[in-house]
């Protein structure tokens, strides 16, 4: 993958001291016939969508790479209990660590008590705050990384304006901390924004976030600003404010997969696009779980091949990568 353009303005993420070593999930006993089964098993939000196609690469790439049979899995729809169903049946399979994109942090919360206590590790990726977990993976400082939609929004719109939120659903763990950090910066900073309804579910799914930004261009004709967080939210608000001839009066930005937002950013009805690139965020669960298998420290400054150096925060791994997506450099990044 090309380099794309990195978030400006960003400045490096203040880890509390005593963390030069960590390691974390010591003192449990080794997954149940782990020599003899070293399976390592991903589970998404969603299957087929493709922003975990693009992860899927990098689960199979560490695969291959660390010599460990893996393979992802997801719901058909973006469903918790779904979800649960398929760790479930991975833990009955007997693998030997399951790297989980959670819909719901809580609600995973008894299955992976059960998946640890038949030796299983469970590392985690988009869900800083999960329980019952050997470890979380992020690819960006999840409080910044907020904050930054709304400076961009302010930089398009202006101080002053009607706007809304669109998350994928209202239990993702990072899109509603996205959105809190977010909203919380705006009330700080930008008090004469006014966001005109509470967040809207919408983001896994394009023609629902299409929907939705058209019943809100009716109900609030002043409306200027949509964030979006989920990869086919902003493409389907952006859709609806082309449809609706509104390119440069109503701006979009959001979560995107930079091929997929191409056409929308070269129009303007997608203004801005950021992510990190769920490859990385594939490779990085998989090399960390065979880490844990192997029963090795992780550190503070620990490399993570072809990604740099992670942080550690408490159980959190940080590996700060994340990207801005314009319409000249989106078709640079080959995914």
């Amino acid at each position: 993958m090309k380099q794309g353009c990195r978030l400006r303005g960003w400045g490096p993420i203040v880890i509390a001291a005593g963390l030069a070593c960590l390691p974390l999930g010591c003192g449990r006993h080794e997954p149940r016939g782990t020599a003899a089964r070293r399976e390592i098993a991903a589970v998404v939000k969603l299957a087929g969508i493709p922003w975990f196609n693009r992860m899927e690469e990098g689960v199979r790439a560490a695969g291959a790479a660390l010599g460990v049979a893996v393979s992802q899995v997801g719901p058909a729809e973006a469903d918790e209990a779904q979800q649960v169903r398929l760790i479930e049946d991975l833990i009955t399979k007997g693998v030997a660590a399951i790297c989980v994109v959670p819909n719901d942090a809580k609600s995973l919360e008894p299955v992976f008590r059960r998946a640890r206590q038949s030796g299983i590790r469970i590392v985690t990726h988009e869900s800083p705050d999960q329980r019952e977990h050997d470890c979380d993976v992020e690819l960006i400082d999840n409080v910044r990384f907020g904050q930054y939609h709304w400076d961009k929004l302010v930089e398009m719109m202006g101080e002053e304006g009607d706007y809304a939120v669109f998350v994928g659903s209202l239990t993702v763990p990072a899109h509603n901390l996205w959105a809190d950090a977010g909203l919380e910066h705006a009330r700080l900073k930008y008090p004469r924004l006014r966001l005109v309804t509470e967040r809207i579910p919408c983001s896994e799914d394009q023609g629902l976030a299409r929907q939705k930004t058209l019943e809100l261009l009716q109900t609030y004709p002043g409306l200027k600003g949509i964030i979006g967080f989920g990869s086919l939210g902003p493409i389907g608000a952006a859709q609806a404010v082309r449809e609706k001839g509104l390119i440069g009066k109503v701006f979009v930005l959001g979560t995107v997969l930079p091929a997929h937002a191409a056409p929308y950013l070269a129009d303007g009805s997608l203004r801005l696009g950021t992510l990190w690139d769920p490859k990385d965020a594939g490779y990085a669960m998989i090399w960390i779980a065979k880490r844990l298998l192997d029963g090795a420290p992780l550190a503070d400054g620990l490399e993570i091949p072809g990604l740099g150096p992670a942080r550690l925060a408490g159980s959190t791994i940080v590996v700060d990568r994340p990207i801005e997506i314009t319409a000249e450099n989106a078709l640079s990044f080959g995914f």
